[in-house]
């Protein structure tokens, strides 16, 4: 959710979408089935998990702006199911809310609409802490003043919380905090254990390591978490948080230059070029499918807690961006990836996670190996590239 988008003359600021309906004598009177409101829902993961609780009966509604930078064309996006009804607007301006809850009373809101750009939050902090924390809060005033407290809030939040996370050197764990712009130029990737020895990272896990965000938008989805659960305690609202790895896929945006790492490494060998591979090679992340996501924020709308409870979604594996590189070239026949030695500021050398506790209390757990998903995103793009989308 970004910046407020003008309509053309002539029409309202705020526009609500119907979601599509067949002739009158075909519809059947069932039960109203639970109202779900996903902000940030026009995007990557939102259109993906509209569709999968549309399926098992949800009323779906969603709340974007539509932004350019992650919207090529104007207009609603043809990935967006039919029977979602789209409401735009921005999260950060209250009379939007207003609108929103006189249209709608949720029974769950899946929180996505957020800044994700890891180094832009760097350039742009102003724009992140807006949308993430500002369009929270303006979210729960209105909920309040409209007396539309929902039972459930389910948080898209994000391993950027954890910074570095925790180290571990000769059995003793530590958290090495911020690497120094001096330590990357000198090419000292891997930060050192207390006393000087090689340390490997240790998988977080959100009820062991202490969040230690080192990027503004790591702060930001921190805040993000910290300011719901204060009100979600008040008011006796369910709230779950799920810590999201890097999530891949088809339908992630191929014009956002912060879209993620699998997707621009994927733009760059299908066009023939050689993959630039940051640092040695060896930073570490936990690439999830798109699927896999979306199952898991609909268990979790599904089953919601008696209280709070925060949980890590990936996949389980960690894997090196040179063998990420590696594997996208080798699927599409680019030449060889290269390791670069460059560097971008605040990036955390490792990040991955313990899905076990998550895996316990969705009863659920990832389906796609890295490998498949890059085949299914590399088809899905060039399927894109020939329809011209």
């Amino acid at each position: 959710m970004r910046h407020h988008i003008r309509p053309p003359p002539g029409r309202v600021r705020f526009a609500f979408v119907p979601a599509a309906c067949g002739h009158a004598r075909e519809c059947v009177i069932v039960k109203r089935p639970a109202s779900v409101l996903i902000t940030g829902g026009a995007g990557f993961i939102g259109c993906a998990l509209a569709q999968s609780l549309l399926d098992r009966g949800a009323t779906v509604s969603v709340l974007d702006t539509l932004h350019p930078q992650v919207h090529a064309v104007l207009g609603r996006p043809p990935r967006l199911p039919a029977g979602a009804q789209l409401l735009t607007g921005d999260v950060t301006h209250a009379e939007d809310w207003q609108t929103v809850l006189r249209l709608v009373r949720p029974h769950t809101i899946v929180h996505l609409a957020a800044e994700t750009g890891t180094g832009q939050s760097l350039t742009e902090a102003g724009r992140h802490g807006a949308v993430n924390v500002l369009g929270t809060c303006r979210m729960l005033d209105a909920l309040l003043h409209a007396g539309a407290v929902p039972e459930h809030i389910v948080l898209a939040s994000s391993r950027a919380v954890y910074g570095e996370g925790a180290w571990q050197s000769d059995g003793v764990v530590f958290h090495p905090g911020q690497r120094t712009r001096h330590d990357l130029q000198a090419g000292r990737w891997d930060p050192p254990g207390p006393d000087g020895a090689p340390a490997s990272p240790v998988p977080s896990r959100a009820d062991v390591t202490v969040p230690r965000p080192i990027s503004v938008y790591g702060a930001t989805k921190l805040a993000q978490e910290h300011i719901l659960g204060a009100w979600a305690g008040a008011t006796g609202c369910a709230l779950s948080v799920l810590r999201l790895q890097n999530v891949y896929g088809p339908g992630q945006s191929l014009t956002n230059p912060y879209t993620g790492v699998v997707t621009l490494f994927a733009q760059v060998a299908s066009r023939g070029g050689v993959i630039d591979v940051y640092e040695d090679g060896a930073i570490v992340r936990d690439f999830v499918f798109i699927d896999d996501v979306v199952g898991a924020l609909d268990r979790a709308v599904a089953s919601p807690p008696a209280g709070r409870r925060v949980l890590d979604i990936g996949s389980g594996r960690s894997t090196t961006i040179a063998e990420l590189a590696r594997s996208v070239a080798g699927i599409v026949g680019a030449p060889a990836p290269e390791v670069s030695g460059r560097f971008r500021d605040g990036d955390v050398r490792a990040a991955s996670c313990d899905i076990e506790p998550a895996v316990r209390a969705l009863e659920l757990g990832p389906t796609w190996e890295v490998g498949a998903g890059l085949l299914a995103l590399i088809e899905w793009m060039h399927h894109q590239a020939e329809a011209g989308a």
